[in-house]
């Protein structure tokens, strides 16, 4: 089990004071790994850190927004060393492709790929440096698969995908790992009002064949695994947790 140690390993998660990317870093916390938790919303990331803290995970909150490139260089650099980066910051927004405004657009592309770019790039260049370094990027099966009304949702998770693929493709030379996480429809926050809706709940079910909603602490395992020692090897790779939904049709 010392491959999936993570003591004395540092781990920026971004968007991480709630849902999917609060159970990354507590994932990641409970291995062993120091945790940094990232958002906008100071006070929210300093009341998410204080969960981690009662359970014992050391964590430290670095508030700043993904989407500006200035900012995410000027707080990596404040950071220092960063052993594992988990790209977790993202939106979903819902319109029907042919009324989709250009601004919302915009805005999901630089929340769901610009921020990737801009952190890892970021953060990679310490780990070049160190010629070691784990990068996990947060992918979705909408990488693979489409659903009316979230074609620019799909195609920027899409791009995540491949960017994922590129940055293996430059980095992995320098030691770095960088792989990806597609988890499929998860009860979280944000998915409150589709978990409560009876039509979209069976629809999903029945396409699931695991037939439920998946939980999010059942990402645990693919997070530890793509930031421990256990994936020396694995590059360039998307691991889809969802149920088996990718694999049916």
């Amino acid at each position: 089990m010392t491959l999936f140690d993570l003591t004395g390993r540092r781990a920026l998660i971004t968007g991480s004071s709630q849902g999917i990317g609060f159970a990354l870093a507590r994932a990641l916390g409970s291995a062993g790994a120091a945790v940094v938790l990232n958002g906008r919303d100071a006070a929210k990331l300093e009341s998410a850190a204080g969960v981690l803290r009662r359970d014992g995970i050391a964590v430290e909150t670095a508030p700043f927004d993904v989407t500006d490139c200035a900012a995410v260089n000027d707080a990596i650099g404040r950071l220092g060393a960063l052993d594992v980066l988990v790209n977790n910051a993202g939106i979903q927004r819902r319109a029907p492709l042919e009324d989709f405004p250009e601004a919302t657009w915009h805005e999901l592309m630089r929340t769901n790929l610009d921020s990737v770019f801009f952190v890892a790039q970021a953060v990679a260049r310490g780990m070049i440096a160190r010629k070691r370094g784990k990068i996990v990027n947060i992918c979705s099966v909408q990488s693979e698969l489409g659903r009316p009304g979230i074609a620019p949702y799909a195609a920027s998770k899409g791009a995540v995908k491949m960017l994922t693929k590129g940055m293996c493709a430059d980095w992995a030379r320098h030691g770095l790992q960088v792989n990806g996480i597609g988890p499929g429809y998860f009860e979280t926050e944000l998915t409150a009002a589709l978990v409560a809706d009876p039509a979209f709940s069976d629809w999903l079910c029945k396409r699931t064949p695991a037939g439920r909603w998946g939980r999010v602490e059942e990402l645990a395992g693919a997070a530890i695994f793509l930031a421990s020692a256990a994936s020396d090897f694995v590059n360039g790779q998307i691991i889809y947790v969802d149920g088996g939904l990718t694999s049916v049709v």
